[in-house]
């Protein structure tokens, strides 16, 4: 699971290993055992983050002008294909 450094707790961390999934989350300067993660991974992240606000250009996206779940599910995809195209 991706998370933000902000989510690095301790009880966060426990409770994702408690669901089966493992924590990729840079442990905080400040900590005195730091843990290891896949460093690759967590860079990842931020290509999600950006395609999410290159997707809020697309105002009618997040707007939800659609009422129709089929016709909502359209447009993303062809905003998604937009994306790849540039």
């Amino acid at each position: 699971m991706l998370m933000d450094r902000a989510y690095e707790g301790d009880e966060t961390r426990q409770l994702v290993l408690e669901l089966g999934m493992v924590p990729v989350v840079p442990p905080k300067s400040n900590r005195v055992e730091p843990w290891t993660y896949d460093r690759a991974l967590y860079k990842k992240r931020n290509e999600i983050e950006r395609l999410f606000r290159r997707l809020k250009g697309f105002r009618r996206i997040f707007s939800r002008f659609e009422k129709l779940d089929v016709l909502f599910l359209g447009f993303l995809n062809f905003a998604l294909i937009v994306e790849a195209l540039r």
